[in-house]
């Protein structure tokens, strides 16, 4: 089941289930806010693939961030083998353990929403990831037991700042967290579309041009390890999103960074793609 928020001209958020080339409006039965229904998501489930409501192209709605408003919306750090492997070759530390931050939820920004280019910076960065959507409250969860906690997926980019990630903001959460850079969508995939989110391929393009092309099975902790060892840590809520790692593939070790009217398309199998420009 794919589960979307969407906007009909200057309409309220509202929430819908996306069938092909349409969403049908389950607004009226469940409300506008996904992660309000993500707790009752499996006991609710075959109500909410029944439910009728108005039908609307999706060329005609506007899709906006399936979670707009998570408690947490955390990322980890050279998790991809080949990427850490980039990162060695360009001389920067491979951590030994799992290594987090933090991007406030303010950078959360829609599928097919603008990037802001800030003024403070020339090293604006891509980086495609799965986005681990978590649907129930998860404490200690055991790496056996985490697919459990799992709602569903998002196609995310950790759009980064890397001047002000590596040298002015050192825990890395300033030169994450920036306004609009942290697009998800299209919507929310549950959890039992996906076969094995251990083997899907994600590509990012800019302007037509692929820069990054792999697969979730090069990660080094995968999704399940993740959520076990945060589930040590803190309580995991609903809606709460990881960006599990990215792929080789991104500008910094080049400097190929991001420049004012690129267009930037992220797309994972069974997920599907967001697609942002670049904007002053």
């Amino acid at each position: 089941m794919k589960l979307a928020r969407f906007r009909i001209g200057g309409s309220e958020p509202r929430l819908g289930r996306v069938e092909g080339d349409e969403v049908v409006d389950l607004t009226e039965e469940f409300g506008s806010s996904l992660r309000a229904l993500l707790p009752s998501l499996d006991e609710r489930g075959a109500e909410i693939r029944a439910a009728h409501g108005p039908r609307h192209p999706l060329a005609d709605v506007t899709l906006l961030a399936p979670i707009d408003d998570p408690q947490k919306y955390l990322g980890i750090g050279m998790n991809y083998a080949q990427h850490a492997e980039e990162a060695r070759a360009a001389g920067i530390p491979i951590p030994t353990s799992q290594m987090w931050f933090n991007k406030q939820v303010s950078c959360l920004n829609g599928p097919f929403g603008d990037i802001v280019k800030p003024a403070v910076s020339d090293e604006l960065d891509y980086e495609i990831e799965l986005g681990v959507v978590i649907g129930r409250r998860a404490k200690d969860v055991a790496v056996e037991d985490a697919r459990s906690v799992i709602a569903g997926y998002v196609v995310a980019n950790d759009v980064s700042v890397r001047d002000w990630l590596q040298k002015l903001s050192p825990t890395f959460t300033l030169g994450k967290s920036f306004d609009t850079h942290g697009p998800i969508g299209p919507w929310l995939t549950t959890d039992d579309e996906i076969d094995d989110p251990l083997a899907l391929r994600m590509t990012l393009s800019v302007n037509g041009e692929v820069r990054q092309d792999a697969d979730t099975s090069d990660m080094i902790y995968d999704i399940f390890a993740q959520i076990a060892y945060l589930s040590q840590v803190m309580t995991l809520m609903p809606g709460d999103i990881l960006a599990t790692g990215t792929p080789s593939g991104i500008g910094a070790p080049t400097r190929n960074f991001l420049v004012v009217g690129d267009v930037v398309r992220a797309e994972i199998e069974g997920l599907g793609a967001i697609e942002n420009t670049v904007v002053a």
